[in-house]
């Protein structure tokens, strides 16, 4: 984050190489109606445009095989995570809407297989977060990360973000 100089000295600017200036704004309206321009970023100092642009880079990125192993890596967790849990929710749903004796009958004292199951929807939901978030750690966040520097490293003389 660095202060300007100059007429608009009270402004902050914020050097993020993820910011998207064509998404800023998008969608927005003037007041007229119309919709907001697009704010254009100034040229960075030194980059003459013989180079990539950012969308070439981010495209080879996504073609990368480190990018589609990580992106594989998340459908082959979510995919069958996603399944299994939508699978066992619906059957809890119709069991609970049409079996009205199987879930009435008692379990323990005043507590049925409904309570039990229900409980069973909230104990799935925490363990599938904590499943969700040890397979990220351990199998996707360092090959992403490694994927966001290098493409930051590709993307910095063209968004100006040299330090």
């Amino acid at each position: 984050m660095e202060k300007q100089e100059g007429r608009d000295a009270a402004a902050v600017r914020f050097d993020d190489p993820w910011y998207d200036a064509l998404a800023s704004g998008w969608g927005e309206l003037d007041g007229t109606g119309a919709p907001a321009p697009v704010p254009s970023q100034p040229e960075p100092a030194g980059c003459d445009g013989t180079g990539p642009s950012a969308a070439e880079i981010y495209l080879e990125v996504q073609r990368s095989a480190a990018f589609q192993e990580v992106r594989g890596r998340y459908r082959r967790f979510v995919v069958p995570a996603t399944l299994a849990f939508f699978t066992w929710y619906v059957v809890y749903v119709v069991a609970a809407t049409t079996a009205h004796d199987l879930m009435a009958r008692p379990v323990a004292g005043a507590v049925n297989v409904a309570m039990v199951a229900g409980l069973g929807q909230f104990l799935t939901t925490f363990v599938l977060t904590w499943a969700y978030a040890r397979h990220a750690r351990l199998r996707r966040d360092r090959a992403a990360l490694d994927l966001r520097w290098d493409t930051q490293e590709l993307t910095r003389g063209i968004k100006g973000t040299a330090r």
